[in-house]
């Protein structure tokens, strides 16, 4: 089991998260704040096997990709998405006593 972390432009944070549900993917959204990629940013928070990691991967960059044809660039992006992936050891959902 992975942890992918994903610190998304707030421009294509909804769509992030409208998509992946209907891609049936569970995530839990935050906003975020700082100096890591400036104001602006959604970082999502997604459990996923192991063998999920490139298909979410190549999903996020589709959505975003998809979301510029229909609403266009936006001018000042410095970044669409980026992501980390840790190992997810206490995979049970049970909580660590």
């Amino acid at each position: 089991m992975k942890l992918m972390i994903c610190i998304a432009d707030d421009f294509y944070a909804d769509e992030i998260e409208n998509r992946t549900k209907r891609l049936g993917y569970r995530m839990t959204k935050l906003s975020s704040s700082g100096s890591f990629l400036r104001k602006g940013s959604t970082t999502f928070l997604f459990g996923i096997p192991e063998k999920e990691v490139d298909v979410l991967t190549e999903s996020l960059k589709s959505i975003c990709l998809d979301y510029e044809k229909k609403k266009g660039k936006k001018e000042e992006r410095t970044h669409r998405f980026i992501s980390f992936l840790i190992d997810a050891k206490n995979a049970s959902g049970l909580p660590v006593l």
